[in-house]
């Protein structure tokens, strides 16, 4: 890896997990034609592809559109109340704010609800930009959101790192022409993730030295 001075982190199952409210939406949807409930083990494997794609893959092909728009109607009632901060979230993000680097959030949640869940948590202050498909008009893997927040940071695509918890991630790393770290314990599995050959961190408070290993940012890392 190079040395990096931008950090672009996906949003679900690497710094939150928000699976309750995902699942609770899914199933919203589902009982508008009969269908059982899935757990949220089931919904988990299929999240972080986008949300049309879910619905598809759990509602139906043919409902989409009406599938999309239950699953809205009740993840706007839930998505905060069926979120958290996932384990050393918080103090990782303020090193890495401590030791310069600047961060940014893609993901494909809309940014609509991206924003409000990190502002709720009081994280929002540490990022120059949140992308989703509602602003970059695209979902990963297309290189578009991670671009943007590229451009916010100011920083080249060497320059930077992309943090994920999916094989999405790395296509939509490599897309984006930036290197990707991987945090196991979200949608895909610990094999699969160790398969792309991209370092792949039992924790997220493992980033910090990672990325201090490949050269400092625009600060120096005293008192950490």
């Amino acid at each position: 890896m190079n040395a990096v001075r931008g950090v672009v982190f996906d949003l679900d199952g690497t710094l939150v997990d928000s699976y309750s409210a995902i699942t609770a939406s899914v199933n919203h949807a589902r009982i508008g034609w009969d269908m059982p409930p899935l757990s949220e083990g089931q919904i988990r494997l299929q999240v972080g592809r986008g949300l049309e794609p879910l619905i598809a893959d759990l509602v139906g092909p043919d409902r989409v559109e009406e599938g999309v728009a239950r699953f809205r109607e009740r993840y706007a009632q839930v998505y905060g109340s069926g979120t958290r901060v996932l384990d050393g979230v918080v103090e990782t993000l303020e090193r890495l704010a401590r030791s310069g680097y600047r961060m940014t959030v893609a993901s494909n949640k809309p940014a609509r609800f991206s924003c409000p869940i990190l502002e709720h948590f009081d994280l929002s202050h540490l990022f120059d930009a949140v992308e989703g498909p509602d602003t970059a008009g695209s979902t990963k893997p297309d290189p578009e959101m991670i671009r943007r927040c590229l451009r916010a940071m100011g920083v080249t695509p060497p320059e930077a790192v992309y943090v994920g918890d999916m094989v999405l991630d790395v296509a939509s790393g490599r897309e984006a022409g930036v290197d990707v770290v991987l945090v196991a314990g979200g949608s895909s599995s610990v094999e699969s993730l160790g398969k792309t050959g991209r370092p792949v961190l039992d924790s997220i408070r493992q980033l910090p030295e990672l990325l201090l290993s490949c050269g400092t940012s625009t600060a120096e890392p005293e008192g950490i």
